[in-house]
């Protein structure tokens, strides 16, 4: 399947690894020229010449710290100067600490929200406008010990379809992606904090997860990224407004 993604321009936020990254690759293999940003620049550098590496040519890497405005107006400004122009943004951020709510505080926050805001203007100028929001199958079933993402991941959802509804007559789409558990560096560091706060092992802690998932396993961030680059694509024109679980059908709500 085509999906006219060819020579169109993705901004991939928090793309120095897991899903973020694993989503800029699939996009540039299918033909998009891609700007990936990270805080650090050796991390996203060392992303980007990976992915140059995979698919033989440019891939752009930007220095932004996208928990500012200034950070994503930053990286949005970059990235549409460097390729004169902007078609994709796919938001994402590095997940929100773990902890009960006792100990977050109110300066924790996504960053989904201002990166859409800076993104529009070039959106609009588009013919193939597409806003994809890397959340959590948290946003739908809260999941232990971490309020901050239960509560902030409903919000962008929430954001999300409003944004659809207010701006589908633009041509721009807007969509969220909820990964359920996806072997990343993050999930690692899920399962350490549910190890101090259970009297257990991790294999232990593992198995009790994935005996919670249909398909019997974590997923791959290869198959979380397929699904966002079709949710890019041109295929997807008539898909808006979505909240789609990538979680092997562990979420058992029936919407």
């Amino acid at each position: 399947m085509d999906l006219q993604l060819q020579g169109r321009v993705a901004a991939v936020a928090a793309a120095s690894s897991g899903l973020g990254k694993a989503t800029a690759l699939e996009l540039a293999k299918e033909g998009a020229q891609v700007a990936i940003c990270s805080r650090n620049r050796d991390r996203i550098r060392q992303a980007a010449q990976d992915i140059s590496e995979v698919i033989g040519r440019e891939v752009l890497p930007i220095a932004a710290d996208v928990s500012t405005k200034g950070g994503c107006d930053n990286f949005i400004a970059e990235a549409a100067g460097h390729y004169g122009e902007l078609d994709v943004l796919v938001t994402n951020a590095g997940g929100p600490p773990a902890g009960p709510a006792e100990q977050i505080t109110d300066e924790q926050w996504l960053s989904a929200i201002r990166m859409v805001y800076a993104a529009l203007p070039h959106l609009r100028q588009s013919d193939q406008g597409r806003v994809i929001a890397i959340t959590s199958i948290s946003a739908k079933q809260p999941l232990e010990n971490l309020i901050l993402s239960n509560a902030t991941r409903a919000g962008v959802l929430g954001f999300m379809k409003s944004m659809a509804n207010e701006l589908g007559h633009t041509g721009i789409t807007f969509n969220a992606v909820l990964p359920g558990w996806t072997r990343t560096a993050r999930v690692d560091d899920l399962l350490a904090s549910l190890l101090q706060t259970r009297q257990t092992t991790i294999e232990e802690v593992e198995s009790g997860i994935t005996s919670t998932i249909p398909v019997g396993h974590m997923g791959t961030v290869e198959e979380f990224a397929a699904t966002v680059a079709f949710l890019a694509s041109g295929r997807s024109s008539y898909l808006n407004g979505l909240a789609i679980q990538v979680d092997g059908g562990q979420n058992k709500s029936l919407f």
